[in-house]
């Protein structure tokens, strides 16, 4: 009987820990609710930073063949006007005005070179120039005086104060003055071309940019030798620079002719 009695005891519903229990209840609803709250309120904010942007595609029709398609081709920018600058006789560069990559406009001076000895045949032609005018002045001013005596002489012969043979001589030496004369203003003219020739070879001297570009390459220092010509030598260049037209530039590409009809201007 004590036994039973113990037992039933043991089953017993002890009222206070249900109590604890029930008190922990609200707490577990509050914490589920704030968690809840948080993960809304974090999952709307995310959806509001991220934005989605949508490209609409309008379709393109043309009545062409093939408009549709792309050709890809791979070629070079080149330049149809393209000049390697020289001079046009052989010396040694003294001076250089242009660098690479440098705009230069058309008869802009690039380059000089050593022209001692073109100004010395210049100043040798100009003194034979003068020395020839002078003596055609000279020849001008005895054959004024002939004629003048020749006159004279004439005059005398019609009073007969002198001879025929006498007026014949002076006539001869007006004869020989026009000869010498006619000589020496050839001479002159001779003279006058050489110098126009040397001051031709001095601005032979003087490179400049044939027309406006861009230099895209410095060939040539001052000290070299250049020769319009390859027959210089290993050690003499064939040009000052290279210059390229930028207004002239075209593209090249090698297209197979059954792709032809995709290039269009």
């Amino acid at each position: 009987m004590a036994n039973l009695k113990e037992d039933l005891a043991a089953l017993k519903i002890d009222h206070s820990e249900r109590a604890g229990g029930r008190s922990m209840l609200p707490l577990v609803i509050v914490v589920i609710v704030a968690v809840v709250g948080i993960g809304g309120y974090y999952l709307k904010t995310r959806l509001q930073t991220v934005t989605v942007k949508v490209a609409t595609a309008a379709a393109v029709t043309s009545g062409a063949p093939g408009a549709g398609a792309v050709l890809d081709a791979s070629g070079y920018v080149i330049a149809r006007r393209r000049a390697t600058v020289s001079s046009k006789v052989t010396g040694k560069v003294t001076e250089i005005y242009v660098e690479e990559g440098q705009n230069v406009r058309q008869g802009q001076v690039l380059a000089r070179l050593d022209d001692s000895q073109t100004r010395a045949a210049l100043a040798y032609a100009e003194a034979q120039l003068s020395a020839s005018r002078k003596s055609f002045a000279e020849d001008q001013a005895r054959l004024r005086e002939a004629e003048l005596n020749l006159g004279r002489r004439q005059r005398l012969l019609k009073e007969g104060v002198v001879g025929s043979a006498e007026v014949d001589t002076v006539q001869s030496d007006v004869d020989s003055l026009k000869a010498r004369i006619a000589y020496t203003q050839e001479q002159v003219l001779v003279a006058q071309a050489q110098v126009n020739l040397r001051k031709t070879d001095l601005n032979d001297m003087v490179v400049r940019a044939p027309f406006s570009g861009v230099a895209i390459s410095k060939d040539a220092q001052p000290g070299e030798m250049i020769s319009p010509v390859s027959a210089g030598g290993g050690f003499t260049r064939t040009g000052i620079g290279t210059i390229v037209d930028m207004s002239s530039l075209e593209i090249e590409v090698d297209v197979n002719e059954s792709f032809i009809n995709r290039v269009r201007p």
